[in-house]
């Protein structure tokens, strides 16, 4: 735990039992407007945990912002002891033009752990690792499904770690994905400084979805009711069912080209040939349905009313030997 002594973080000084709202800015908009990011700090005067909750690596993710929105909104973010850091928006250039890249046209997400002269997207992640990550114990990162496939909330975590496994446990989102760390990304840094991040992702990309934070809130109070950090005078739901842990997957693709008419299974137990969707032509002639090739869960969904032949459109749990080969779409949202 690293909470006994004054925390330094981008540059100013925070004693325990303080709280401080640090606007961090890292580049100037190219009109040289001012664009801070703000960094929401709060210290109990007790010796505790450092946890993050963050969201915006993508800057049309806005479910995510929404969630950490609510923590700080709700006073969830106030801890019994230790220190929690919000950062609702890390990429606010995304943000600002409601897109998922940054300006130089970079994926935040695949830059970490940056460079100090790079591009951009390679300085701010590199200011975020020399800063924050090394303060931390443990962190959320908060993130949506993009363009426009829709993710049933769950936390992703890597195969074989048991302290990330039980910390899943207790977030205890609907679905657990065991899926591999992305070279470049915010989590697979994290791990390489020895933070203990889940990841979480729930809904779709320039969308607020209620039920999704919900589920989102209610992981972060039980995990840090098990921290010993949470207000007492916040309600901890339990879960009625453990997470559902998902080790193999696949994407089902479109078979033709045209209108996608979604049933609404997100999140649903399917039994092989159950239809999902139906794909028609503008024109009337022709309607195709799109059934389960197996049983399994859908955990993500294609809400795009337009999709072309090779689209993946539902992304769906199997069980298959552990030596079957992953997909590498699974990890594509994060």
């Amino acid at each position: 735990m690293k909470n006994n002594k004054t925390m330094i973080i981008f540059g100013e000084s925070i004693l325990p039992g303080e709280n401080r709202t640090i606007n961090v800015e890292i580049a100037r908009l190219h009109t040289t407007t001012k664009l801070n990011i703000p960094v929401i700090v709060r210290r109990s005067k007790l010796e505790g945990p450092v946890v993050l909750f963050s969201a915006g690596i993508h800057g049309d993710e806005i479910n995510g912002i929404e969630i950490v929105r609510q923590l700080i909104s709700k006073k969830i973010n106030r801890p019994t002891r230790g220190t929690i850091i919000c950062i609702p928006i890390i990429n606010i250039y995304g943000f600002v033009n409601k897109s998922r890249e940054f300006p130089d046209g970079r994926d935040l997400n695949r830059v970490f752990p940056g460079s100090k002269k790079g591009s951009l997207a390679s300085r701010f992640a590199f200011h975020i690792v020399a800063e924050v990550l090394p303060i931390l114990d443990y962190a959320v990162d908060f993130h949506a499904g993009g363009a426009s496939r829709f993710n049933a909330p769950q936390i992703r975590i890597t195969e074989n770690n048991p302290e990330l496994k039980l910390l899943a446990d207790v977030f205890n989102a609907p679905f657990t994905l065991y899926s591999k760390n992305i070279n470049g990304s915010f989590r697979n840094t994290s791990e390489k400084a020895n933070v203990k991040m889940l990841l979480f992702e729930g809904g779709k990309s320039l969308d607020i979805n209620n039920d999704i934070a919900n589920e989102a809130v209610m992981g972060v109070k039980r995990l840090l009711h098990y921290l010993n950090m949470l207000d007492p005078k916040q309600v901890v739901d339990e879960a009625e069912d453990p997470s559902i842990y998902i080790k193999n997957s696949i994407w089902l693709r479109a078979k033709c080209s045209g209108l996608l008419h979604d049933f609404n299974m997100i999140g649903r137990f399917v039994t092989k040939g159950t239809i999902l969707a139906i794909i028609t032509d503008p024109f009337g002639k022709f309607e195709q349905k799109v059934k389960a090739p197996h049983d399994g869960f859908v955990i993500n969904a294609n809400h795009s009313p337009i999709v072309y032949e090779g689209d993946a459109i539902y992304h769906i749990s199997k069980n298959a030997p552990e030596n079957a080969p992953e997909n590498a779409l699974e990890n594509a949202d994060e």
